[in-house]
């Protein structure tokens, strides 16, 4: 994807990326702090067999697409590393929480290749949902997050943890979520119940320079396929 490429990851140009980065995906990130405040997360439905709205990874895929079968969840452990082959993405992952705002902290615009994890929230291999957001793209360049629309299904994603283990994870869903049609419980919940699930969340649509942010947000989401050391 060039750098002048902006259809999904982003129109550059106005303002600073950390402006375009916090207002962009702190608005998600923000229903996800009121969400999981005014109820607790739950299974939400899962396994649609043909393309929805938003929905990147179904465009030009077989209706049935194999996958493989979910793991066994694994004990909790902190991420150290983020790793997706597909992106030639490999990044060190930090643990954020929320700001005064009640939206996650992202990582320090300046940081343009680290991975902030929201530590409050589930870890990577545990049952549940963990939480990645990463930033798009900075004033000269491309970000960590920058091809994270173009992934798709079947993708691996691999998080290495503090207790030794790789946890890997299989892509099954790649969504572009608007403003006015953004579901927290669609975006976050826990798609089956039992498996351990990954959301990577970025900035997506384009940025609106009038109001200094992005139009939507890409969500990738994985659960977790296999393990190793």
């Amino acid at each position: 994807m060039s750098g002048q490429d902006h259809s999904d990851t982003g129109e550059s140009g106005g303002g600073t990326s950390a402006g375009r980065f916090t207002t962009g995906v702190a608005w998600a990130v923000l229903l996800l702090g009121l969400w999981l405040w005014g109820r607790e997360v739950t299974d939400v439905r899962h396994g649609t067999a043909a393309p929805t709205t938003g929905d990147v990874a179904a465009v030009g895929r077989p209706a049935q697409a194999e996958l493989p079968p979910a793991a066994q969840p694994l004990r909790g452990a902190r991420p150290q590393r983020l790793d997706i082959p597909a992106m030639g993405v490999q990044a060190p992952v930090v643990a954020r929480g929320l700001d005064v705002d009640g939206a996650i902290d992202p990582p320090s615009y300046d940081q343009p290749g680290v991975v902030g994890w929201y530590a409050a929230g589930t870890r990577p291999g545990a049952t549940g949902t963990a939480l990645f957001v990463g930033h798009v793209d900075t004033e000269t360049r491309p970000a960590v997050f920058y091809k994270l629309s173009a992934l798709g299904l079947g993708e691996q994603i691999r998080v290495a943890r503090d207790d030794g283990t790789v946890a890997e994870f299989t892509v099954d869903d790649v969504r572009v979520l608007g403003r006015d049609d953004f579901d927290a419980e669609q975006a976050y919940g826990v798609r089956q119940s039992g498996r351990a699930e990954l959301r990577l969340v970025t900035c997506g649509g384009t940025f609106d320079k009038k109001s200094r942010s992005y139009t939507a947000n890409v969500v990738v989401s994985a659960y977790l396929s296999g393990t190793r050391r």
